[in-house]
């Protein structure tokens, strides 16, 4: 998972769910992606280990305006959010578990 240098910040409004106290995995999927089935799974299940963690799930197809202004380009795509909502880590495609541990580190 790469770093996300422009400071860009989500909250609720975007999200369009409440994230979490300590940090938000924000996972953006499409409907026909067999991969974000997985991600789901390995994200809930991290977020359900780390108190103050929250998995948040974006459909990419219904919110574009975000998708575009993120700049993200295909699905499954994880964030790491900060308490703040600030973009910690970045990464396209299934991610390992061990890989978004190691990422949630940069965010609590």
């Amino acid at each position: 998972m790469r770093g996300h240098g422009d400071g860009a910040r989500l909250g609720a409004a975007e999200l369009g769910a409440e994230p979490g106290e300590r940090a938000t995995l924000v996972q953006f999927s499409s409907a026909f992606c067999r991969p974000c089935a997985a991600t789901r799974r390995i994200l809930a299940d991290v977020a359900s280990m780390v108190d103050g963690v929250a998995h948040v799930e974006v459909d990419a197809e219904l919110n574009l305006d975000l998708v575009r202004a993120l700049g993200i380009e295909k699905t499954p795509t994880v964030l790491v959010l900060d308490s703040g909502g600030r973009i910690v880590r970045q990464a396209a495609g299934m991610p390992r578990k061990a890989d978004v541990i190691a990422a949630l580190g940069a965010a609590v």
